[in-house]
């Protein structure tokens, strides 16, 4: 049977700050797995979570992605234009009971989890308004009672298989039932995102490995849903000569930092690939080469180490 699209790729980036290289990194390890086998790359703007978008980010995001090669097909989706398409999502959780309206504040929730009864050491939902009965929900919600919705994880699978990495992420009870839409009304990263991929036609899924528990969550939701479920790809991220994360919050540099100090976009396209592992140290590399000859198996197993000495060796001088 023929699969209703082709290989399908997505980098969807958060227009709340200027993307450091490690975010550069991951879009071009997406890109080019998609372009390695013909298949279409997608380029999503989330910027659902509108009081920290920033002015002008996503217009900077974009030159830096063409800057480095990165292309994308069609015109890029913004969420922040599909609250009515989640809100409908959100409606049929619901009504599957797959989701129910939680009552809790955050206040709530560590009260519970420090009662005697919690269990030493747990940071999971414990379920407070998971089964309350349905005329007692009717009187919450009637009296305009603040609330978020969460999924239900006591179904779902307790492992979750990525095409990467190598360790699996905790079972889904271990953190327990998870937000979908917030108490302030905007929509979870997790339900934008997995509704997002199923509906663009989204068959692969690489991003890096912080985000494996994610995966496992925006799995189950599709699931729950009756959407289909694309594979996922965890890679290793690239940290700082400390070991430390690579951040927006953190400072860490953008490409136009480098560019203004004379590094070129070749150079920074191909350190990235050397340290993705599709090329020899001081390989310059156009990006129809990058994808030609992009194999996933040859992504190090441990996390990428920027330094400035190797991105150096890529300039030609």
């Amino acid at each position: 049977m023929t699969p209703p699209f082709p290989p399908t790729g997505r980098y969807a980036p958060s227009p709340t700050g200027a993307l450091h290289l490690g975010n550069l990194r991951t879009a071009l390890a997406a890109w080019a797995f998609a372009r390695s086998r013909g298949g279409r790359f997608l380029l999503r703007i989330e910027d659902i979570d509108t009081p920290r978008v920033q002015a002008g980010c996503e217009r900077e995001q974009l030159r830096d992605l063409q800057a480095l090669g990165i292309d994308w097909d069609g015109e890029p989706l913004r969420q922040s234009g599909r609250t009515s398409l989640y809100a409908e999502y959100t409606r049929r959780a619901l009504e599957a009971g797959a989701a129910y309206p939680c009552f809790c504040s955050r206040k709530d929730i560590q009260l519970a989890l420090s009662a005697p009864h919690a269990e030493e050491g747990t940071a999971a939902y414990p379920g407070t308004c998971r089964d309350l009965d349905a005329a007692e929900v009717a009187r919450r919600l009637g009296e305009g009672r603040r609330h978020s919705l969460r999924l239900r994880v006591d179904r779902a699978p307790a492992t979750f298989a990525d095409g990467f990495a190598e360790e699996a992420p905790p079972p889904l009870a271990a953190s327990g039932d998870f937000v979908i839409r917030r108490a302030d009304g905007l929509f979870a990263y997790q339900l934008a995102c997995a509704v997002d991929d199923a509906l663009s036609g989204v068959t692969e899924v690489l991003r890096g490995d912080d985000l494996l528990d994610s995966g496992a969550r925006q799995a189950w939701l599709l699931r729950c849903l009756g959407l289909p479920v694309p594979s996922y790809y965890h890679i290793p991220l690239m940290m700082d000569s400390g070991g430390g994360r690579l951040s927006k919050r953190a400072g860490s540099d953008d490409l136009s930092a480098y560019l203004a100090a004379g590094v070129d976009a070749t150079a920074v396209r191909s350190y990235l690939a050397w340290t993705l592992g599709q090329c020899g140290p001081g390989e310059r590399l156009t990006p129809a080469e990058l994808a030609s000859r992009f194999r996933l198996e040859a992504i190090p197993r441990t996390p990428a180490i920027f330094r400035v000495e190797d991105l150096r060796m890529f300039t030609g001088k």
